[in-house]
């Protein structure tokens, strides 16, 4: 059985001059936007790697699950017939990001990276920043004891190995496995969330700490002005260079 699956589709008729199939790789609300923009005049598949089970309703054909690395992506790029990809994955994507760049240099395909802008540093912040994740977490003990993780459920594990701190965990799913944390609640919710809730959440919790992948974007920018309106720190993670190499 494959590792995907895609939704059935009519047969496409002969690629011809100027026929368009457009291959997006989401995830991420601006895949989403992208997806419903281009879905008006062209063919469009969505592909999501499917650690989320909640996924949004998109128009044209959505895939959930691994393309198995560079050379699976560019037989599926062949097979699909497929003329331009976008990469719209999160910022932390580095791998499918590669295999993307891979996969297209070999077939000359386009590609177009759809970029999050940086957050901006803006008075009264108090930011701290780690280089990858293991750093995050040896770090946040030493910043603060509530500290609240908005890193995704696949970031967790390091933090765990830290004992000392109560965590709070801000997750889309439930995590499928024991973590291991001395101290940890876990709170399930999608954003964008509004800044009255983020003020609401940080409130409540007693929270000393905020940690986050620097993702950049407006949608998730709110957690950033409550902790800043509260005084909080905010441990940021650094995006992975656009050179990180996929495996």
């Amino acid at each position: 059985m494959p590792d995907f699956s895609l939704t059935p589709h009519p047969p496409l008729p002969p690629a011809g001059e100027g026929a368009q199939k457009i291959l997006i790789l989401g995830g991420t609300a601006e895949g989403a936007a992208l997806a419903r923009r281009l879905a008006a005049h062209t063919q469009v598949i969505t592909s999501f790697a499917g650690r989320v089970r909640d996924l949004p309703a998109l128009p044209g054909q959505v895939r959930v699950g691994g393309f198995g690395g560079a050379e699976g992506l560019e037989e599926f790029l062949r097979q699909e017939r497929i003329t331009r990809v976008y990469d719209a994955t999160h910022p932390f994507a580095a791998r499918i990001s590669a295999h993307a760049r891979q996969a297209c240099a070999r077939l000359g395909l386009p590609l177009e990276r759809i970029r999050r802008e940086d957050w901006q540093r803006r008075p009264g912040d108090r930011w701290f920043w780690a280089e990858d994740m293991k750093m995050a977490a040896r770090m946040a003990p030493t910043l603060g004891r509530r500290i609240l993780l908005t890193v995704g459920r696949n970031s967790l594990a390091p933090f765990a190995r830290h004992g000392g701190p109560h965590y709070v965990a801000r997750l889309v799913d439930p995590p499928t496995a024991r973590l291991g944390f001395p101290w940890l609640e876990i709170l399930l919710g999608r954003g964008p969330f509004r800044l009255q809730e983020e003020l609401a959440l940080l409130r409540r919790f007693r929270i000393d700490l905020l940690v986050s992948k620097a993702s950049g974007g407006k949608a998730t920018e709110a957690k950033l002005t409550a902790a800043r309106m509260l005084g909080i720190p905010v441990l940021l993670v650094r995006r992975p260079s656009l050179d990180a190499k996929g495996r």
